[in-house]
């Protein structure tokens, strides 16, 4: 299992007239983490896209629990549990302090710049095999 931790400030223009975070805004934190836990993990988003690689959204699901609000510190809690092989799933936490506010999962599959599915490439792969080692992958 791999966690990465990000750090989102509360920006006014993420808020509604209420200053509650409107509820898109956290399908763009979730891409935060991602980018972030892949980097993390030594696969940087950008030259998976240089070398014809794109990762679009298959499916998404969150769940709104409290709402974040105008100028908190929140914390996206990125958590990839299981060694990925042609999809990618990962699961998401925000978080203020100790105080869960929204879960959310994202998938993922891997297509070329024509939008054909395509295997993950080679660095991808051995990344993979090398943080989870010899586990099953899905």
């Amino acid at each position: 299992m791999i966690v990465s931790r990000s750090q989102i400030n509360v920006r006014y223009a993420e808020t509604d007239m209420m200053g509650v975070v409107y509820h898109g805004n956290y399908l763009a934190w979730f891409e935060v983490g991602r980018t972030q836990l892949l980097r993390e993990c030594g696969v940087v988003y950008r030259n998976l896209e240089t070398q014809g690689y794109r990762l679009p959204v298959i499916e998404v699901g969150c769940k709104y629990l409290r709402p974040a609000v105008y100028d908190d510190n929140v914390t996206v809690v990125t958590t990839l549990a299981e060694k990925p092989l042609l999809r990618i799933r990962l699961d998401y936490e925000v978080r203020r302090d100790d105080e869960l506010l929204v879960t959310g999962f994202t998938v993922h599959g891997f297509i070329n710049h024509q939008g054909a599915p395509v295997r993950p490439p080679a660095l991808f792969t051995e990344r993979m095999r090398a943080l989870f080692g010899a586990q099953k992958s899905s």
